[in-house]
């Protein structure tokens, strides 16, 4: 079975060991006090000078003491519980294109870096509840952030993307689904869909994977759509291997992915309008596991046990009428 508890500092408990130091402490001083008490012979005038005491109030005493000693040097550790705690599931996924096809430079300084920036932008601008991910499409594509609200790491991880072979759209579109399947949970229906959308800044020219529109498809039937911002010119070009290709953008595909999906398709000078993008996703709230310090909650039962402790030695020490 897993501890109900964590500690941030489990090296201070090690202050436990001196506790049975104390418990084999306290047992010989007992008992050389009552090997110390059969010295007197007439125990009728001992009771006189000094009354009787209580054992068991005694022992309860000390027990208490030890109790609260565990207790604070628990508190001192600084104990963690985990607990669930509600989160925004809305989520948006920005998926970048990251084809070679992207490195062209009609669009200053190139597709790829005019990309990255608006998605830094477009992340800057986003309300800070919703949940991004972030997504690096070429032949090969990743998840490179699930969904979170940290907003800073998700421009580290866009700042990262780097050129590659090829363009899979489709596959873009169903890991970005994926993606949108890691934002936190409703434990009343864990199967529902999280609230989303999906940014996609491409030039749209697909060369692997799956068919797109059959992706955008299955995303419609999510209720997922997808925001489309296609990068270039008809002018565009790469030098590969010493050959010069000509990369013309293809919007018309780029329109079709957002149309399926209910979502739109943005120009690269129209990206101040993509705040309709989560004006629209919506919200939900989910669960999500973390952990909570509880030091106050063990200093309270500290302290608490050390006021009994104190009220039993006092009781010890008062003669009462």
């Amino acid at each position: 079975m897993a501890p109900m508890f964590s500690f941030e500092n489990p090296n201070r408990l090690l202050l436990w060991l001196v506790i049975p130091l104390l418990v084999v402490g306290y047992i010989l001083a007992m008992r050389f006090r009552n090997r110390r008490g059969m010295r007197f012979t007439n125990t009728s005038m001992l009771d006189v000078v000094m009354p009787k005491q209580s054992q068991w109030r005694r022992h309860l005493a000390v027990a208490l003491s030890i109790l609260s000693l565990i207790t604070l040097t628990a508190a001192f550790a600084k104990p963690q519980a985990e607990v669930m705690v509600p989160r925004e599931r809305a989520t948006v996924v920005l998926v970048i294109d990251s084809s070679r096809s992207m490195t062209a430079t009609d669009v200053k300084p190139n597709r790829l870096d005019a990309a990255k920036t608006a998605a830094k932008e477009f992340v800057d601008k986003l309300p800070a509840k919703y949940n991004v991910s972030v997504v690096s499409m070429a032949g090969a594509v990743s998840i490179l952030v699930p969904p979170t609200l940290d907003h800073q790491n998700v421009n580290r991880a866009i700042d990262t993307i780097q050129p590659q072979d090829s363009t899979a759209i489709g596959e873009g579109i169903d890991t970005a689904l994926r993606a949108i399947d890691q934002a936190p949970k409703d434990p009343k229906n864990p199967k529902q869909t999280a609230p989303g959308a999906i940014v996609m800044l491409s030039d749209g020219e697909n060369t692997a994977g799956r068919a797109p529109l059959q992706a955008a498809a299955e995303a419609k039937q999510r209720k997922v759509p997808i925001y489309t911002i296609a990068y270039g010119t008809e002018n565009g070009y790469v030098d590969l291997d010493g050959k010069r290709y000509t990369v013309p953008p293809d919007t018309e595909l780029m329109k079709q992915i957002a149309e399926t999906t209910g979502g739109r398709t943005f120009s690269a000078d129209s990206l101040g309008e993509l705040k309709k993008v989560y004006e629209n996703i919506g919200s939900a709230v989910g669960y999500v596991k973390a952990n909570r310090e509880i030091t106050s909650r063990f200093a309270g039962y500290g302290l608490a046990l050390a006021v009994l402790a104190a009220l039993g030695a006092i009781s010890l020490g008062a003669r009462w009428p």
